[in-house]
């Protein structure tokens, strides 16, 4: 029997405890953190860990890390990269395609916080009803912002990329102190501020999980970079699920639990191109149906 959807995770809380019952959305949320403050050390203390923003940074003034579909579009455009944005898209590319899955979107992004309160809110509140819109619908978003590129000659996504905007904003080329920074990020964000409330408001009112998984492009990107990485999720113990529907209810791709879980068919691996690995269903699943494992694994579930 489906339990009531704002008590997600209730059974789970009860029976394993809270910090089982949370702990991937706590390291999820630690390693936004960490990977903000590694961006923020150097221009508040001037320990430089990460150079730059989310788009391209150096790592340890020596590692480049380069947005893939920053790298397309410009490629698109007509510019060529230099080296070090070339071997910074290598890295991040190889990266997420050996782990798998959409890994940035639940582990990096620093949207999703802001994506996820909208989601627990909806819960909360009860706030059920919901636009229609094709999960499909990221792919020609992607497609659009290429062709685009191509056409305009100009790294049109940029201008807009949510993701892009909160790290311009959180993340000033130069700020003295925390004084500084505030004062940085105050001017930084300007109008950008709004589209993230648009986001967030969009979420909440309009369309359930509806930026991550309707309308994201660097989410579409990332799952086909990942959908044969070595990290997957699998209802290994399938068979045990009750469908109490928790899992369902806070999953943000929750059509890729259908067929691996509710009408147990096929193989138990969630779907890679759409997984972000939130292991939320793993925290709010009081019968233990799901575990992460890696592609080497000999499951056991039964078929």
């Amino acid at each position: 029997m489906a339990n009531p959807v704002a008590q997600a995770g209730r059974e789970a809380r009860l029976r394993h405890g809270w910090w089982r019952s949370h702990r991937f959305l706590l390291l999820r949320r630690s390693s936004q953190l960490l990977i903000l403050l590694m961006f923020l050390a150097g221009p508040l203390w001037s320990i430089w860990i990460l150079r730059g923003n989310y788009s391209a940074s150096l790592l340890f003034e020596s590692v480049p890390l380069t947005d893939p579909l920053m790298m397309l579009e410009s490629l698109l455009a007509g510019y060529w990269p230099v080296a070090t944005l070339w071997s910074g898209a290598m890295v991040v590319l190889i990266g997420y395609a050996v782990i798998g899955n959409r890994l940035f979107c639940g582990w990096v992004c620093p949207l999703n916080p802001v994506t996820d309160l909208a989601a627990w809110l909806r819960r909360k509140w009860g706030l059920r009803q919901s636009a229609t819109l094709s999960r499909q619908l990221r792919f020609g978003i992607l497609l659009m912002i290429l062709i685009g590129s191509a056409l305009s000659g100009t790294l049109i996504w940029e201008w807009i990329n949510p993701v892009a905007l909160i790290g311009r904003g959180l993340i000033p080329a130069t700020a003295e102190g925390i004084s500084g920074w505030l004062t940085a990020i105050g001017a930084a964000f300007g109008a950008g501020i709004w589209l993230i409330v648009a986001l967030f408001l969009f979420d909440l009112l309009v369309v359930e999980h509806g930026w991550c998984g309707h309308l994201c492009p660097i989410g579409a990107l990332y799952g086909v970079i990942g959908c044969k990485g070595i990290v997957q999720i699998r209802a290994e113990r399938r068979e045990n699920c009750t469908h109490c529907m928790d899992c369902i209810h806070v999953c943000p791709e929750a059509q890729i639990l259908r067929e691996p879980v509710l009408l147990k068919r096929g193989t138990p691996t969630v779907a890679r191109d759409a997984c972000i690995a939130c292991g939320r269903c793993i925290d709010v699943c009081a019968e233990n149906v799901f575990e992460i494992k890696t592609i080497f694994h000999s499951s056991g579930a039964k078929k």
